[in-house]
């Protein structure tokens, strides 16, 4: 990461993307489980420190900071859009004070640290006023094209929009994907020769290079490895593009790390996501967020994983929805359970089949297997929950918690009517509805004494039938 006033990076996000047609701004349209400026950053913060990148926002301002605010970077108002080297104008106070300035895009979010760090570091070796970072895509069409020197040469001779282009020069195929590296002297020097005189009437940032050609300055250009790290997303069909380039590269990593993934075209995996090798991830299966699974754990189809963190050789069955909680060492989970926010699902615990959990602590070897709901619970460990229990929780004002000790067992059909506590060892009989405390070792059975009256249904039946 280099140091203090070496380096700036000004991240283009004021535009409204009209294309896309949509009401939220361009820069917050998500791929891989975040916005799209969210992903530039997370690249640039490697290169330097945030506090050291500066977004330049205009559109909706407030929400775009609001979303990236929490990642220490510095804002720059773009209250009118007038291209991007107004941006840059916007920004001549922030970045004055450094060496050289990095420009990103925004809604650029392929783009990967090596690759900006590629591009630093050969604008330092060129001694160049101006570096073009540039790409040769399979179908160049509506990009502005480089015209070097010669074709061995670094150097740029002229940056030729599509328009523009002679008749000789539409073979060219290397584009313009306006991420520059400037020495910030010479750009803050010819800044105020930027006009809009042109097509869109916009402050075009490209123009540069032609203003320090012509005043003796040195402007070269080094090529992305991958053409679709430069590309952008004007369309909603380019932005679903993007995902699943970006997710496959996510699959292709954690599966270079040891981790299985049958069918990774299936599944939905998002870019921070990280799983530990020998680890199996069947088909359908969507991991997102900040989720973090163990090694040696087998996750099941339809399965969906948000925010959760998940030890070592955990079992999670088929179609099951976990979100913001933690599963210990060995636990096994569903199928068809819930898990959610707050569920804490102790090691060798047992979460089985259509149970739902909330702000629950399973203990170690804790089981509730069947048909049951877990609200502000806590249960101890080896305790054994019967299928259809029911933590009543909720007394239409306050959330309410349920304390049940260790080795305990409740019996099938049973409530419990919370604030209550059941003690180490007690066992609930079936078909219960607790509502008060029960000593350790006790037995609690809190339901109606059965009533037989013999011959009853026949007697019922034979009156039905008289006329």
């Amino acid at each position: 990461m280099e140091s203090n006033m070496k380096l700036a990076v000004v991240i283009m996000a004021a535009g409204k993307g009209t294309r896309l047609k949509s009401q939220r701004p361009k820069v917050l349209h998500e791929i891989g489980g975040k916005p799209l400026v969210a992903h530039v950053i997370a690249a640039a913060s490697r290169i330097v420190a945030p506090s050291e990148i500066f977004v330049v926002v205009g559109h909706q301002a407030e929400r775009v900071k609001a979303a990236v605010a929490a990642s220490g970077v510095r804002f720059v108002e773009q209250t009118d859009q007038r291209g991007t080297g107004h941006a840059i104008q916007c920004a001549r106070q922030a970045i004055a004070g450094y060496e050289n300035t990095l420009v990103l895009s925004g809604d650029v979010p392929l783009i990967r640290p090596e690759t900006i760090e590629g591009l630093w570091r050969f604008h330092q070796a060129e001694q160049a006023a101006m570096t073009i970072l540039t790409a040769t895509p399979d179908d160049p069409t509506g990009y502005g094209r480089i015209l070097r020197k010669s074709p061995a040469s670094a150097e740029v001779e002229a940056i030729v929009e599509q328009k523009a282009l002679s008749a000789g020069q539409h073979s060219l195929r290397e584009i313009n994907s306006g991420i520059y590296a400037f020495r910030t002297a010479p750009l803050l020097a010819h800044l105020d020769r930027l006009d809009a005189d042109n097509a869109n009437q916009e402050v075009i940032l490209t123009d540069m290079a032609g203003l320090l050609r012509s005043a003796g300055e040195r402007v070269t250009a080094i090529q992305a490895a991958e053409p679709v790290e430069v590309l952008g997303a004007n369309t909603i069909a380019e932005l679903v593009a993007l995902d699943a380039t970006l997710r496959a590269r996510t699959a292709s990593r954690l599966m270079a790390q040891g981790v299985t993934i049958f069918r990774p075209d299936t599944c939905v995996i998002d870019a921070g996501v990280e799983v530990e090798a020998d680890t199996v991830i069947e088909p359908f299966v969507q991991l997102l967020g900040r989720t973090r699974i163990g090694a040696n754990c087998l996750i099941r189809s339809y399965t969906v994983i948000e925010d959760c963190t998940l030890g070592d050789n955990v079992l999670v069955l088929q179609s099951c929805v976990l979100a913001e909680s933690t599963v210990a060492n060995g636990a096994k989970i569903g199928p068809f359970a819930h898990l959610r926010p707050g569920s804490e699902i102790g090691e060798e615990a047992h979460v089985g089949n259509f149970v739902e959990t909330k702000k629950t602590k399973l203990g170690k070897g804790a089981k509730a297997n069947h048909l049951t709901y877990l609200g502000d619970a806590e249960v101890g460990e080896r305790t054994n929950i019967g299928a259809g229990t029911i933590t009543c929780n909720y007394d239409g004002v306050r959330k309410l918690t349920t304390l049940i000790g260790k080795d305990a067992f409740v019996g099938s059909d049973s409530t419990l009517v919370a604030p209550v506590e059941v003690g180490d060892g007690a066992y609930i009989g079936a078909g219960s509805c607790i509502t008060k405390n029960v000593p350790a070792g006790a037995l609690a059975v809190g339901r109606a004494r059965q009533v037989v009256k013999e011959g009853w249904a026949a007697a019922r039946r034979a009156r039905q039938q008289k006329p």
